[in-house]
């Protein structure tokens, strides 16, 4: 499939039709529900008729000779945890199995104005919780170059659709790294911008301060497209900012003259594996050949990221999914004679949550607790702020560099049920895209080679590095990005 931006330039210039467009990814859509354990499970529904009659409405303003947008045709898919007027929103729980939000979120308005087709919804971790595709209440979603394999969470149904070439572009969330981390995995970029920078209203809470729709796309200009599109105030979000959108794609191919690239230490983590370490260096090699200086860091707390993040993100957790209680909407258990409120609490809650999900509320709920709220909640926060510190102090405007240099993930794809046992093991998978998301910081995950093989039974996987930028600079990330994308593909 062609990619979003050759696709809205053909549908504006008439050179290609949106019909056709949605018709091929609705296509393939059906290809992977239909195809069941077979298939990827990547997708969970599809809006056929809606999107069909979007795209033939995108033809006829082209034939009148409108211009439908920047995104004029371009089929997308979004995260199921992100409201839709029509059709449902599951967030991948049982709880919400048969929820239909009775509004769309400001993303997903935006893209129909920007001229986007949504031509369905995507598997993700209940409620965007994990790191790996398989705690979805309907089945993992496996990965687009091995099936034995994850795509990577919580995003993996959007990961593993645009990698498989469903679709051009696809939203996701990102709390932790929900979307650089697939997007790592499965040869993808995945955008996340700065907190605020896109309206989180209508995407369905896990935490709160953390939360922030992304993009999953096959290259920069993609993704840099999508989030102009998406991106600015919105006066229904009260965390949104008040900076305005711009065109992310303007800058993308000016030089690299002058730029400040800092690599923290533990970029070159022992536990890496030997393919990630020779991508940052490949990657910093390419990035001093087009003038840009390499600086080495101190970001001392970075170690201390995946703590913070395990105890501050369950916290809130806890809290948003309070809501979830057999009463307003959502799953109702059934009560036998006798039994009262608080069995139909427990028992909805038991029956309709996964147990990744019934593990975090528990701890979220711990920290929060008369006597651990100071010694978990309060000191995690305090570690927040110092790692916010830490990434401003060198990304200041007259600081030592212009953005932060890491890997996306410690390695390549794991297998499937793999980690499901450990779930330390799975947290750890966040260490280097937590602090981002502590942080409040833009982030970008670009594909910067593959394994050889040798260890991973023989199947060559994508590797990503992560660029961290100043707050609002989205911009300039995209356009460091770009260079490590071209230098990757030469």
């Amino acid at each position: 499939m062609s990619g979003a931006f050759e696709i809205a330039s053909g549908v504006r210039t008439g050179a290609v039709r949106a019909q056709d467009a949605a018709a091929d990814a609705l296509r393939r859509a059906r290809e992977d529900i239909d195809a069941g354990e077979d298939g990827l499970h990547a997708v969970l529904q599809m809006f056929e008729d809606r999107a069909m009659a979007s795209a033939e409405a995108i033809d006829a303003r082209v034939a009148r000779g409108e211009d439908p947008g920047p995104l004029a045709g371009v089929p997308v898919l979004v995260k199921d945890n992100i409201c839709t007027g029509f059709g449902r929103t599951t967030c991948g729980s049982r709880f919400l199995e048969r929820y239909e939000s009775p509004f769309s979120a400001t993303c997903v308005e935006r893209l129909e104005s920007a001229g986007a087709v949504v031509i369905g919804k995507t598997n993700l971790d209940e409620f965007g919780m994990g790191s790996s595709g398989e705690h979805s209440a309907f089945g993992p979603t496996r990965h687009p170059l091995d099936r034995e394999r994850v795509p990577g969470g919580s995003s993996s149904g959007s990961a593993a659709a645009v990698g498989a070439g469903i679709a051009p572009v696809a939203l996701g969330s990102d709390t932790g790294g929900s979307v650089r981390q697939p997007a790592s995995f499965c040869g993808l970029v995945g955008l996340k911008p700065t907190y605020g920078r896109v309206s989180r209203w209508g995407l369905v809470a896990f935490a709160s301060s953390l939360d922030q729709v992304g993009v999953l796309s096959a290259s920069v200009r993609d993704a840099a497209l999508t989030l102009s599109s998406i991106a600015g105030h919105d006066p229904r979000d009260s965390t949104s900012s008040a900076h305005p959108s711009e065109d992310f794609t303007r800058e993308l191919a000016q030089t690299l003259d002058g730029i400040r690239v800092g690599v923290p230490k533990l970029a070159s983590a022992s536990q890496n594996h030997p393919s990630v370490h020779d991508a940052i260096e490949r990657t910093k090699t390419a990035l001093q050949a087009r003038g840009v200086q390499i600086v080495p860091i101190e970001l001392p707390s970075l170690e201390q990221a995946v703590p913070a993040y395990y105890v501050i993100a369950p916290a809130e957790a806890s809290s948003n999914l309070a809501r979830f209680d057999g009463v307003r909407y959502g799953r109702r258990a059934a009560l036998q004679p006798g039994e009262g409120l608080d069995v139909l609490y427990k028992r909805s809650r038991t029956e309709g949550f996964g147990e990744e999900v019934r593990r975090r509320i528990m701890l979220g709920t711990h920290v929060l607790s008369s006597g651990y709220y100071d010694a978990y909640y309060e000191t995690a926060m305090r570690v927040r702020r110092v790692i916010a510190r830490e990434f401003t102090g060198v990304c200041a405007e007259n600081g030592v560099c212009d953005a932060v240099l890491m890997p996306t993930t410690p390695g390549p794809a794991f297998r499937l049920g793999e980690k499901t046992t450990d779930p330390l093991a799975l947290w750890l998978e966040d260490v280097y895209t937590t602090p981002a998301n502590l942080a409040g910081l833009p982030a970008i995950s670009v594909p910067a080679g593959f394994t050889e093989g040798t260890d991973t039974g023989g199947v060559r996987l994508p590797i990503g590095v992560q660029l961290i930028g100043r707050a609002f600079d989205e911009a300039r990330l995209c356009r460091i990005a770009h260079a490590i994308e071209v230098s990757a593909q030469s």
